[in-house]
């Protein structure tokens, strides 16, 4: 087992790391909209869905992922009325890879953030993007 940390993202704001690589497979923490410097990035949906992507990018590369090894997400809401702008942007990043996923709206979330995702990636996947 093997613990991630990257600068590039968000430190954990509580006893968890960023990710863990364990038995072949990449488990990142959910992310939330905050900047590498610790301050949330934006108060709409929009914009804390694009911080939340590039979050995962750095904790995935630093595991040495990308979003293409990505097997599993979960997204939570604050508002599903948020599903469609958070799907496209979502939709964006991973292109047309498709990994399974969960959608939930939940109460509140850290830091009054609008979104979070987790995801499960493949660690050490051998082949070409």
């Amino acid at each position: 087992m093997k613990f991630i940390s990257t600068n590039e993202a968000p430190a954990a704001i509580g006893p968890y790391s960023q990710a863990v690589v364990a038995n072949g497979f990449i488990y990142t923490s959910g992310q939330i909209a905050l900047t590498p410097e610790g301050v949330m990035a934006a108060d709409d949906v929009e914009n804390q869905t694009h911080q939340v992507m590039k979050n995962l990018f750095y904790v995935l590369e630093a595991a040495g992922a990308h979003f293409n090894d990505v097997i599993k997400t979960t997204i939570f809401l604050a508002d599903m009325n948020d599903f469609e702008k958070v799907n496209a942007i979502y939709a964006h990043y991973f292109g047309t890879h498709k990994p399974v996923r969960s959608t939930v709206a939940v109460k509140t979330l850290p830091k009054n953030a609008l979104v979070e995702i987790d995801c499960i990636a493949i660690a050490g996947a051998d082949y070409t993007y």
